[in-house]
């Protein structure tokens, strides 16, 4: 009668393969999830431009602040990985500045990779070349010993928003 099954030398050689799979595939793994979770930021940029260009639009040369162009975010203004700031915070309008102002902050609450935690993307406004036009600006603000490359390799099309 022949015996049949696996010799101890084959089921190692499995053991070893998987092991050098997962050791390539759980850094990979890593950096997807915190790009999943920065992947909020830039829809949530681009609807506060939209938003905000419809009420330039209307109204000219000012900007408003969150409560006043309809734009709204999570709770609070804050989801489980980003919390939201309004430039203007109470104010309801402002003139459109002769310099970039910071308008629209998203600023994280877990560290995604190298991209620290409190590091902040930063949508900022000023007065257009044109008559009432707004012209928008992209910003990084990195925290905890992160550099803007970091941020800005988590949210590749977040600079995208302003043009």
């Amino acid at each position: 009668m022949k015996k049949q099954g696996f010799t101890l030398i084959e089921l190692m050689v499995v053991v070893v393969i998987i092991g050098i799979l997962a050791a390539v595939a759980v850094p990979k793994l890593f950096g997807m999830i915190a790009k999943s979770k920065a992947s909020e930021v830039g829809p949530a940029a681009g609807t506060y431009v939209k938003l905000q260009d419809a009420y330039v639009s209307e109204v000219g040369e000012y900007y408003g602040n969150w409560t006043t162009i309809g734009y709204s975010i999570g709770t609070n203004n804050a989801t489980n990985n980003f919390s939201f700031t309004d430039g203007l915070g109470e104010t309801t309008s402002a003139a459109l500045p002769a310099t970039a102002t910071t308008a629209w902050t998203a600023t994280s609450k877990v560290a995604l990779n190298d991209c620290g935690l409190g590091s902040a993307w930063l949508v900022k406004v000023a007065k257009g070349t044109t008559g009432g036009a707004i012209a928008y600006s992209a910003a990084y603000t990195p925290a905890n010993g992160s550099t803007e490359a970091d941020c800005k390799a988590l949210t590749p099309n977040f600079e995208k928003v302003a043009q």
